[in-house]
């Protein structure tokens, strides 16, 4: 009994110190997948982000629980405490099954999107040169293209190039120190020349391995902390059998 209230007492000072950071993280996803919405088709990032908060929000009265058991066993408490933990699985379950999912689609949907961004830049969309969804995201990555500025030069819609007596690439592509920049392909030196795929890739990839290895993590914790809390309930139900 002292190491199961001992160690349910560590795993709540866990819990209570992890519910903050998992929710910052969430809120942090969320505002990402809303900056950049307009890549993508689905919304499991802001659904996974949201996932993260209720877990986050979730761990908080869990943790607290865990270490109000482990100095006073109540039967009314550890009750609750186990419904805690059988909620924080399913829904890292939930987190961990989506996040190893989407991760194996997500490359080809930001393919997908931005290569039909780069090709309509001067189509029939509503919005003007400049102001577009691929501009955004170009200025915020400072990036330019989908794998590197040459794709402005491939994309069989961007051919209005050819009316310049030089070829151009959105002006979103100029490095800022450069404030005379227009997207000219003569100066590459002004010009952000690495793709924007590559580096939303890899803070996707940074956000699924956090939420998948987080998932498995708080999982594990959550069956140790329900395993403890189950051998101090067998030992209280046995002391109010034998009063």
């Amino acid at each position: 009994r002292p190491f199961a209230q001992s160690l349910l007492r560590f795993l709540g000072f866990i819990f209570s110190g992890s519910a903050a950071l998992l929710a910052f993280g969430g809120i942090f996803v969320i505002l990402m997948y809303m900056s950049y919405r307009y890549l993508f088709r689905e919304s499991v990032l802001a659904v996974l982000g949201s996932l993260a908060v209720v877990v986050g929000l979730t761990l908080l009265p869990t943790g607290v629980l865990a270490i109000s058991i482990s100095a006073k066993s109540s039967h009314y408490k550890q009750g609750v405490l186990m419904y805690l933990v059988l909620v924080l699985l399913c829904l890292e379950v939930s987190s961990g099954v989506m996040a190893q999912l989407y991760s194996v689609q997500m490359t080809s949907e930001l393919k997908r999107t931005m290569d039909h961004l780069v090709s309509q830049y001067y189509g029939t969309h509503t919005q003007a040169p400049g102001n577009s969804p691929m501009d955004a995201v170009q200025r915020k990555l400072r990036c330019c293209g989908v794998q590197n500025y040459t794709d402005w030069l491939k994309a069989t819609a961007a051919s209005w190039h050819l009316l310049n007596e030089k070829p151009r690439v959105p002006e979103s592509c100029c490095k800022e120190i450069y404030s005379h920049c227009e997207g000219d392909l003569g100066h590459l030196e002004q010009l952000f020349q690495e793709g924007c795929l590559k580096k939303l890739e890899d803070w996707l990839w940074v956000v699924m391995f956090c939420m998948f290895w987080c998932s498995i993590v708080v999982s594990v914790l959550g069956m140790l902390a329900g395993f403890c809390n189950g051998i101090l309930m067998q030992i209280l139900s046995h002391r109010l059998q034998i009063l």
